[in-house]
């Protein structure tokens, strides 16, 4: 026979046979019924089987209200949810199943889930359909029982989606909403895409929206997030698997705490990481909130392109030592992490006047003693802020919170800066700066205390009057102070040194109106 010949026939038949598993599987023939009171969960998770068995293709959900607990989806298998298809969990909690327990950053047991995978691969969700997870009605259900605090018996509510160890996974168009705790949490998963997604997550407490954990080679693109907890968070729940090789574009972000997170549980390493073209609006806490204190290193991480409008705090980096362990008995303590080559650019805010922080600030940065946060770029920035910071607000010593809660109001309830509050920094780079203030504020724009290295060129400032300094550093080794305007202002000083401060370098700044460039403070 023909070598050709027979090597073209023998792909052909293995063609064949692939399409020929393929198939798809309806999970009405498996007994579900539609009418949102049948609980369907085993006539779906005999469809899922099957098709898993023979060799995978599509379980498909076609109209209906299918009600189920737990279902596990498997090798090959995607779910296809045609036009108005629903999966609807179960509001009695024992219908759930935990197949990967772990503890979350605030030490309560988690893991349940309404669908889950673990260690699959090639494995999806499709379709024009709805996940509804009934949060709220399965919380008002749960409460009637448990009569712990909500603090202490939220965890046992189960996740919407929970991806675990998985490889090859698609999540496109489908809409997720109403979870009893996370919307949707991929654990330590490789070869993730999450495309046109809709989450609208809200009514109860930790709806947390899209949550990549430790989670490598991720595209994220185009979704529409409404979540009550942060709606774009990356985690790493354990040190042996790190976020890695990821991009993010083109998404709507609106929630009841931060838009883009990293932490707060954050072991192993963030790193490789592209965020761009967001719009984040009406959200309650940070816009883009970069935090790690369980060990993780954060490293070339580039964020661009953001818009936000009605943001309390619209920027927070924070190096820390909590360093927590949330796998007992698979984990060890870490020691405290790094952070460094950080680039943040191209980004407008609007913060609102009501914020955690009394009165709003724009950016805030801090690592801890001994750990600085390390070649942070700030470029090309514009925030609109509130104002009316006080001569008091400009001399509120902020706590260190060394092993606490990494949160903006952590280090509230004033911050001393109306712009940046830069603190234990090294080669910090702020570029291309404008703060836009409403009303007065005689705190100074910029603080950097205990930092190394500052470049700060080309910012405009609002006109402010009665300041002390429009900068102040403190124990600053090493400063660039260029090509500031801020014409009109009345301050006693531009620039005013305190502490261990020196070589510090002011030039071409436009000042007219403040008494002096340069006042090094006297002890």
């Amino acid at each position: 026979m023909n070598i050709k010949k027979s090597s073209v026939l023998t792909l052909g038949i293995i063609l064949a046979n692939l399409f020929a598993f393929a198939g798809n599987y309806n999970i009405k023939d498996f007994g579900a019924v539609g009418d949102g009171i049948t609980l369907n969960t085993l006539f779906i998770q005999k469809a899922i089987d099957k098709c898993n068995n023979d060799g995978g293709g599509k379980v498909i959900f076609p109209a209906g209200r299918f009600l189920s607990g737990t279902v596990e989806l498997k090798d090959n298998v995607t779910l296809h949810f045609e036009k108005n298809a629903e999966l609807v969990g179960s509001t009695d909690l024992k219908d759930y199943r935990n197949l990967d327990p772990f503890t979350e950053g605030l030490g309560i047991d988690v893991g349940w889930a309404l669908l889950v995978a673990v260690d699959a691969k090639n494995i999806g969700l499709e379709g024009e359909g709805v996940i509804d997870g009934q949060g709220t009605a399965l919380k008002e259900k749960h409460i009637l029982t448990d009569t712990r605090p909500e603090g202490k018996r939220w965890g046992l509510r189960p996740f919407l989606l929970r991806i675990v160890r998985c490889t090859n996974v698609n999540v496109k168009d489908v809409t997720l909403k109403y979870a009893g705790a996370w919307t949707s949490h991929y654990f330590q998963s490789r070869k993730i895409n999450i495309e046109n997604v809709t989450i609208r997550s809200i009514g109860v407490a930790h709806n947390d929206g899209i949550g990549i954990d430790g989670c490598q080679e991720v595209r994220i693109k185009g979704c529409d997030v409404v979540s009550g907890d942060d709606a774009l968070v990356f985690k790493t729940t354990s040190s042996k698997m790190g976020c890695k090789d990821i991009v993010v574009s083109d998404m709507k972000l609106k929630s009841n705490q931060g838009a883009i997170k990293f932490g707060t549980e954050s072991m192993a390493p963030f790193e490789n990481i592209k965020i761009s073209n967001c719009y984040i609006y009406d959200t309650k806490n940070g816009g883009i909130k970069l935090l790690t204190v369980d060990g993780a290193h954060i490293r070339n991480v580039e964020i661009s392109d953001i818009v936000m409008k009605n943001v309390k705090t619209p920027m927070l980096f924070r190096l820390g030592s909590r360093l927590s362990v949330f796998r007992k008995g698979q984990d060890t303590q870490q020691t405290t992490g790094t952070f460094e080559n950080v680039v943040i650019k191209n980004v407008k805010a609007d913060a609102a006047a009501d914020a955690q922080l009394t009165p709003a600030s724009g950016i805030l940065i801090t690592g801890v003693p001994g750990h600085y946060i390390t070649n942070l770029t700030l470029e090309n920035i514009e925030i609109n802020l509130d104002g009316k910071g006080t001569k008091e607000n400009a001399r509120h010593e902020v706590p260190e919170a060394i092993n606490q809660y990494p949160e903006v109001k952590t280090f509230g309830p004033t911050i001393p800066a109306y712009g940046v509050w830069a603190r234990h920094a090294r080669g910090l780079v702020l570029k291309n700066i404008k703060f836009n203030l409403a009303n007065n504020d005689v705190r100074p724009a910029l603080i950097c205390d205990d930092c190394e290295n500052v470049i700060a060129t080309d910012w405009s400032l609002t006109k402010t009057e009665g300041s002390e300094s429009v900068v102040r550093l403190n124990d600053v080794k090493g400063a660039n102070i260029s090509n500031f305007k801020v014409n009109g202002a009345t301050a006693e000083a531009f620039i005013r040194t305190e502490g261990n401060t020196a070589n510090v370098v002011s030039k071409n700044n436009q000042i007219k109106g403040i008494k002096k460039e340069l006042v090094k403070a006297t002890k």
